[in-house]
């Protein structure tokens, strides 16, 4: 199997990429940065600068008004997402750290948004699985530990609308998916993939984009 015409992504070709998407603001730049200052060892958590403009596509392009995201870190997804969300628009965003999230707090102070994020500090599958069990969630973005994507799956699927999307984030894990020894993060990774592969209610595309970004479409009764 070859990768058809697949290009190798160089620094040089990434920045041109990055060059031709649209920019991040002053105040997504400056949470970018703060992320690297403050945390050097955990920054690689922060979700891909492209994946700013991405994320904030996928709302306008969805039309969503209720988001869910699992794993907020210092909150550059959370922002990016919010900045496309109409003034009514909500994310409920979870995660364990304070700390982490302050920063993102900070941002969204900022970028005028705060008000279109509930952060909740706690186990994620705590605040799923308080939330109504109706279909009512437009959008998710699951970017938070691996060993547990599957329990986040099967939370937010029912409460999904249909033809909602779910975006989840490092489905190719730094190429250990490959290995069939694989333990901790990277099996919890491999077994997500084939959970979403096999999951008949939705319809998902695992794309090369960063680290592995996979979208799952939530079936309409007539597709």
């Amino acid at each position: 199997m070859t990768k058809g015409n697949s290009t190798k992504i160089t620094d040089e070709l990434y920045r041109y990429m990055l060059d031709h998407n649209p920019p991040l603001d002053e105040v997504q730049r400056g949470l970018v940065a703060k992320t690297y200052e403050k945390f050097p060892d955990v920054a690689g958590m922060q979700s891909a600068e492209e994946q700013g403009p991405l994320l904030a596509f996928l709302v306008r392009l969805t039309g969503a008004r209720h988001i869910v995201e699992v794993g907020t870190f210092t909150g550059f997804s959370t922002l990016s997402m919010a900045q496309a969300l109409p003034a009514d628009g909500l994310i409920v965003a979870c995660d364990v750290s304070r700390e982490w999230t302050a920063y993102g707090r900070e941002a969204w102070e900022a970028a005028g948004v705060a008000d279109r994020i509930d952060l909740r500090i706690a186990p994620a599958l705590d605040t799923l699985r308080a939330m109504p069990r109706e279909p009512h969630v437009d959008m998710a973005y699951v970017d938070a530990d691996k060993e547990s994507q599957i329990a986040y799956w099967e939370e937010l699927v029912p409460r999904l609308r249909p033809g909602g999307l779910i975006v989840t984030d490092n489905t190719l894990f730094h190429g250990s998916v490959l290995d069939e020894a694989a333990t901790g993060a990277a099996a919890g990774v491999r077994a997500y993939n084939e959970h979403v592969a096999a999951d008949t209610r939705m319809e998902s595309v695992l794309l090369a984009i960063s680290d592995g970004l996979t979208l799952s479409r939530k079936r309409t009764p007539t597709s």
